[in-house]
């Protein structure tokens, strides 16, 4: 018998949901990003509030709405603090609502831990997210930290979807190949350079001044720890049991699933701005 083709094995149907989902989120994120100021303040503050609910749900099933109240709020308030410039208050608060978190999940004990980590990971993301897009030049970098994190994540799923071959990581994500993982690594490089030029071209959209080689290396390092991100939402879903983080977007999942990539690329990326603003970079 004789294998399906590549185009037969590819999952459409989920391609296409994927597409629909995506068509209703970009443009909104995009916006979001363009006229920066309260307006991403305001679309952080919605994913942080979704990310706290879906955190809440898989890490204390015994005690949701508890846990996902104190992530959420603490991590809202910080955001709130960073966005004021008080930067070195944001940790400190940080440190509160894990705290918060874990007495909040008594109801399930053994899950303390699990659930005061909640802020230790959406708050370290969403901090640097809106330090990216308030420093100069700050708009171009965060429309490259996207597209990086978007290529790499669409074409290492069409990539794989296609070519198959050995799996990356069966033990915690059996659907993921090293083909998919090489492709999304090449699509993200690409993505980089792609809008590093489009920045020197078009007068809206404030220069990085960065060569093409640089620009390069700082989308396949994205793209890394985009794929990073990845693999370890996929642990953390195996240790709760749980498939998806939730259900709020067709063909993705919860919005964990849709941005834990994104949330490991953004500290990548902020690091390299600031390593940029340092004088650090080539």
């Amino acid at each position: 018998m004789t294998s399906p083709s590549p185009a037969k094995r590819f999952n459409w149907g989920n391609l296409g949901t994927r597409v629909v989902s995506a068509t209703v989120l970009v443009p909104t994120v995009v916006a979001a990003v363009w006229f920066g100021q309260v307006w991403f303040l305001l679309l952080l503050a919605v994913c942080t509030a979704l990310l706290a609910r879906e955190w809440g749900m898989m890490s204390a099933p015994k005690a949701p709405v508890g846990v996902a109240i104190a992530v959420g709020v603490a991590v809202l308030i910080s955001l709130v603090a960073a966005f004021r410039g008080h930067y070195i208050l944001t940790w400190p608060l940080a440190a509160a609502g894990a705290a918060a978190a874990a007495l909040l999940a008594r109801g399930a004990v053994e899950r303390r831990a699990d659930a005061a980590y909640g802020v230790i990971y959406i708050a370290p993301a969403c901090i640097t997210l809106l330090w990216l897009r308030l420093s100069p030049a700050g708009l171009s970098w965060t429309l490259l930290l996207f597209a990086v994190t978007w290529f790499a994540d669409i074409f290492a799923y069409v990539t794989g979807s296609i070519l198959k071959g050995p799996k990356l990581w069966p033990r915690f994500s059996p659907n993921k190949t090293w083909s998919g993982f090489f492709g999304g690594l090449l699509a993200a490089a690409l993505a980089a350079v792609g809008v590093d030029l489009l920045a020197q071209a078009l007068p809206r959209l404030p220069d990085m001044d960065l060569t093409w080689p640089v620009a390069a290396v700082i989308g396949f390092l994205g793209g890394l720890a985009t794929m990073t991100g990845d693999l370890w939402e996929s642990m953390l879903k195996r240790r709760f049991g749980v498939k998806d983080s939730g259900d709020l977007i067709p063909g993705h999942g919860g919005l964990l699933d849709r941005v834990d990539g994104l949330m490991f690329a953004a500290i990548v990326i902020a690091a390299v701005r600031l390593f940029d603003q340092w004088g650090w970079l080539p």
